[in-house]
């Protein structure tokens, strides 16, 4: 389940709500994870929102397309390996983490990219669901696992190879 906090007008907050549960679910569903058992908050915000989120957080005084805060770290001890499995207790809905997301950022960044909005912003949520959920893309080994499960995911929606390979 995910919350979706549209603090900014220009987002199409239905459409969008559409395209980030379906984004978050199929890449819960890749990964053998059942979405009814975890849940992630959604900021869909402005360049503005996420610069400050980026400076405060991150000590970056630049915006960005997507953040995200993990609840728990997952992500692997030894780099090329997968992230630990999350575990939800007591039957209770895991809460994985907080995304946030620029739409000014992302309308540009797709027109540059000469893509369709709505399947960057697919994209991009399943991005940041892999981060909640421990993948990361510092070093080579861990960018090649994560970036292959991003494709792996995008291809079954039909959604073209997002790193051009």
């Amino acid at each position: 389940m995910i919350e979706f906090i549209n603090e900014s007008k220009k987002w199409g907050k239905k459409k969008s709500v559409v395209i980030a549960n379906q984004a978050v679910n199929s890449t819960l569903v890749h990964l053998n994870l059942d979405p009814d058992n975890f849940e992630i908050a959604i900021l869909a915000c402005d360049n503005e929102k996420i610069q400050e989120l980026n400076s405060n957080f991150r000590g970056i005084n630049k915006n960005t397309n997507i953040l995200s805060w993990p609840e728990k770290d997952l992500s692997p001890k030894v780099s090329g390996t997968m992230p630990m499995k999350p575990e939800p207790i007591n039957r209770e809905p895991m809460f994985l983490g907080n995304l946030a997301i620029s739409f000014e950022f992302i309308v540009k960044e797709a027109e540059k990219l000469n893509k369709d909005f709505y399947n960057h912003l697919y994209h991009l949520i399943s991005h940041g669901t892999l981060h909640l959920l421990g993948f990361v893309h510092e070093l080579e080994l861990d960018a090649k696992i994560m970036e292959n499960k991003e494709r792996e995911i995008l291809s079954k929606v039909g959604i073209v190879d997002p790193y051009g390979n």
